[in-house]
């Protein structure tokens, strides 16, 4: 096996890497000497699942209405725009559409974007669209989660960094002991 299939592979929102995919058409490329190295060895899996979902870009800000991504998942709560649009099925075919590239690339860490109804994975939009966060995954950061996948967002590449060092070195990313 060649040295760089053996590197744990990283799904990775399309926005972090430059991408224009957001809502609003921009991206929030990350600068930093990790994600170029990650890059450069071929670890990253690029995705973005409201896009991979059907959604166009530009598109209307959409935020969880009634819980989190866990509840989207078990339909007890919905993904609406800022129209009033129900967009849930596009937001639950981009997170089925992101778990089968993580499956696909052996993937066991995501780094996704922050705040996001999609990617968020330490808090995430209230649904009042009045910018207040609260606790709570998004859709693909719930799924990814349940599936085993450890999400990480830009604001704790620390993190990410160290659950990858612990991977290489035949440790068990959360408990940290050897396998």
């Amino acid at each position: 096996m060649a040295e760089d299939e053996q590197k744990p592979r990283i799904l990775i929102s399309r926005c972090l890497l430059g991408e224009p995919v957001r809502y609003d058409g921009d991206s929030r490329p990350l600068n930093d000497p990790r994600l170029r190295r990650w890059q450069k060895e071929g670890r990253l899996i690029p995705v973005c699942p409201e896009h991979d979902g059907g959604l166009p870009t530009p598109r209307p800000p959409a935020e969880i209405i009634g819980g989190e991504g866990e509840d989207v998942l078990d339909r007890r709560a919905r993904v609406i725009n800022e129209k009033g649009a129900d967009v849930t099925a596009a937001f639950l075919k981009g997170a089925h559409t992101a778990l089968k590239a993580a499956q696909a690339a052996g993937c066991r860490f995501a780094l996704l974007k922050a705040r996001s109804p999609s990617c968020g994975c330490c808090g995430i939009y209230d649904g009042t669209f009045t910018g207040t966060l609260k606790q709570g995954r998004g859709v693909t950061a719930a799924l990814l989660t349940r599936h085993g996948i450890t999400v990480f967002d830009e604001t704790n590449l620390n993190a990410l960094q160290e659950a990858l060092a612990r991977e290489e070195n035949g440790t068990d990313a959360e408990e940290g002991n050897k396998r």
